[in-house]
């Protein structure tokens, strides 16, 4: 063998052993089924974040999720938590699935309108986003609250899903409960606990895609935190509660700043871990709210109002979606989005197809998040026919189509400026969010022919999902209209 064949055999061999040595030092190319890590808060208001606006704290582990990832502007979920988690689990509108009251239930017996039956339990057999995602090579797991059940049924209930029932919904893993009943109204209402869960879940996991139901109990009443950021705030002179905030023209107080700082925290331990398993470009993480905040705990401004209420305050919430590498950074994207489009989105996303024999309302923001493309859609709808007088809630439904959104109450209104002020009669509003995202000004006197043809669409668009609409109540008591039996 001459010197010059040998020369190209050693040169070969070292390119060779470069290429076997370096390539296994490199990342692995990004897996077709991103990790999923789905944060659901309960009760955070729009403005209650710094990436939509709160300016009386920092939050950074949340301007980070921001900026790498996306958020959305006009974000919706329905104005309470029962029905939001049913839409977001089926994928259906409440006018579809039956679960627009809170579980397990109250009424007004002597209200003006009777309210339809409405279902208390969400049916075993429905095939729910983590099925669907389980039938792509998904593990799972439901952390945190479920409130999709009443206690009798066997399931699960408020505070959490049942381990023995975890199967009929498509998880493979809950949290562990030893005191069910109250481990959320005391300390920090589970968040260092829930947010351990995730991370073990993480590393137990992380050789599998995973989808990851974190329900945080927090910011719901009682707002609980940690004594040690609870004193920070009131060091810097915020009120320890809530009491008479509005009266001492405060806009929130020092347990529910601490509240938040602690969403925060937890959140970087999160980000942190997903970082420390070498997963963070293999994760989509979602950050949401299930409603609006109570309004007497947080301002919701610029949004009308706030949980309960079909105005913005009560239905409009945070929603940043982050996946390095992936989802564009630092974007903001504006296009009306709800909570029924995350279960076509994540399948979508996780490369399955819409079942065949579960119907889906929602439309797959794909195109959205990977900035791909428009969607063809201009119409959003809400259905909720029920009384929570504590909201100033009565039987109402929305529809918002482009920039307009029409609220209609079908036989009574709450004059929300003055709680005392009861109108036993219909009422439709009519506001042009875009000029009027506080909804200040109702046009629906300004443009019948408008209010007219949305409000035919909206009663279509009901009938279409074989829902039943509100009637007059035949033991309507003036006198008791607000009466709610134990």
């Amino acid at each position: 063998m001459n010197q010059k064949f040998r020369s190209i055999i050693g040169l070969g061999f070292i390119l060779l052993s470069f290429c076997l040595f370096s390539c296994k030092d490199e990342p692995s190319s990004k897996p077709d089924k991103p990790n999923i890590l789905l944060i659901l808060i309960d009760d955070l208001g729009y403005s209650a974040i710094t990436p939509y606006g709160n300016p009386y704290q920092e939050m950074p582990a949340l301007e980070k999720l921001r900026e790498q990832g996306m958020l959305f502007t006009d974000a919706y979920v329905t104005p309470q938590c029962t029905p939001t988690r049913a839409s977001l689990l089926t994928g259906q509108h409440t006018a579809r699935n039956g679960m627009w009251h809170v579980t397990p239930g109250y009424s007004f017996p002597f209200a003006r309108m009777q309210e339809p039956e409405y279902r208390k339990n969400l049916p075993i057999e429905t095939y729910t986003l983590a099925e669907a995602l389980k039938d792509q090579g998904y593990t799972t797991a439901c952390l945190g609250k479920w409130h999709l059940n009443t206690w009798e049924s066997g399931i699960g209930y408020y505070t959490y899903l049942w381990d023995s029932a975890k199967h009929h919904h498509g998880f493979d893993y809950v949290n562990p409960v030893t005191d069910p009943q109250n481990y959320h109204q005391r300390g920090d209402k589970g968040v260092e606990f829930l947010t351990n869960e995730a991370i073990k879940f993480m590393e137990q996991n992380q050789e599998q895609p995973f989808f990851i139901y974190l329900s945080q109990h927090t910011i719901h009443g009682p707002v609980l935190a940690p004594d040690t950021l609870v004193e920070k705030y009131k060091d810097r002179g915020w009120p320890y509660q809530y009491q008479n905030i509005r009266k001492i023209n405060y806009p929130t107080n020092a347990t529910y700043l601490a509240a938040l700082e602690h969403i925060n925290n937890s959140i970087s331990r999160l980000m942190q871990s997903l970082e420390d398993m070498n997963l963070k470009e293999n994760t989509l993480v979602i950050f949401l709210s299930d409603n609006g905040g109570v309004d007497n705990e947080f301002e919701n401004y610029p949004l009308r109002y706030g949980k309960g209420s079909n105005y913005e305050g009560g239905i409009r919430v945070p929603f940043i979606a982050s996946w390095p590498g992936t989802i564009p950074a630092n974007s903001t994207e504006h296009t009306p989005v709800h909570v029924t489009d995350f279960y076509p989105t994540l399948l979508d996303l996780a490369g399955g197809k819409m079942p065949e024999n579960h119907a889906i309302d929602g439309v797959s923001l794909k195109s959205l998040l990977l900035q791909k493309d428009t969607l063809d859609r201009n119409t959003l709808y809400w259905y909720t026919p029920l009384y929570d007088i504590q909201w100033g809630a009565t039987p109402s439904a929305i529809i918002r189509e482009g920039d307009y959104k029409l609220i209609h109450f079908f036989g009574d209104h709450i004059d929300l400026e003055d709680s005392s002020r009861y109108i036993t009669e219909p009422k439709t509003v009519l506001y042009n969010l875009a000029d009027d995202m506080s909804e200040t000004q109702d046009l629906s006197q300004e443009m019948p022919e408008l209010t007219r043809r949305l409000e035919i669409n909206l009663l279509h668009w009901i009938d279409s999902m074989g829902a039943e609409l509100p009637t007059l109540n035949p033991k309507y008591n003036p006198d008791s209209a607000f009466y709610r039996p134990r």
